[in-house]
């Protein structure tokens, strides 16, 4: 029940130049983001972007890409139909024999990180739909919700119930970073203790 680093991949889903103005408490909303990814590197954690048709809406801001191994270009609004999902669960290396079963009977591989933590904007479009594609395809899903927005409350409130409804737990970026912290002796806690500040 808790989130152990070493399960985890983060994935920040389109906090685009053009689009966060128009999120509704967008500064805490990218703040918070930029804590997560920042303590993602601190752990070792894999972390991951998005952006939605980043020639239209921009990309986004440069420090948070330089804290993520990719930046997927997308046009579907789901993350996994552009190829997120290849990125969370690599394809398993060919080989096999002759009993192997026929690929419409093989089940998709477990990821070694098979927990994500997931936040980003819109959240009842982009973020919403990525994740429900993710629950789908059984990665255990976290959504950091004040590292989430929309650019109305209650779109932002309604994806969240729909997501908890959906089966993905709802935390914060300070649940996300006590939980990979486990204890005050952990040798990152000072680094970590100190972005949440």
């Amino acid at each position: 029940m808790l989130l152990d680093h070493e399960e985890c991949q983060l994935v920040l889903v389109d906090y685009q130049a053009r689009l966060m103005p128009a999120i509704h408490d967008a500064e805490a909303v990218l703040r918070n983001a930029m804590r997560l990814a920042q303590m993602a590197q601190l752990f070792e954690v894999p972390a991951w972007a998005t952006e939605q048709n980043p020639e239209r809406l921009g990309e986004n801001p440069s420090e948070l890409k330089a804290l993520c191994r990719q930046t997927l270009a997308k046009m579907h609004f789901g993350g996994c139909a552009d190829g997120l999902a290849e990125l969370l669960r690599p394809a398993p290396r060919q080989g096999g024999n002759a009993r192997s079963l026929p690929k419409h009977l093989q089940k998709a591989p477990a990821a070694e990180r098979g927990t994500i933590v997931l936040a980003g904007c819109e959240a009842h479009v982009c973020l919403l739909q990525t994740a429900l594609e993710l629950i789908e395809l059984e990665f255990d899903l976290w959504v950091v919700t004040d590292a989430c927005g929309s650019r109305t409350e209650r779109n932002r409130d309604a994806a969240y119930d729909r997501l908890a409804a959906a089966g993905a737990e709802l935390v914060t970026t300070e649940m996300v970073a006590f939980e990979w912290l486990r204890t005050a002796e952990h040798p990152m806690f000072k680094q970590v203790q100190a972005l949440i500040k």
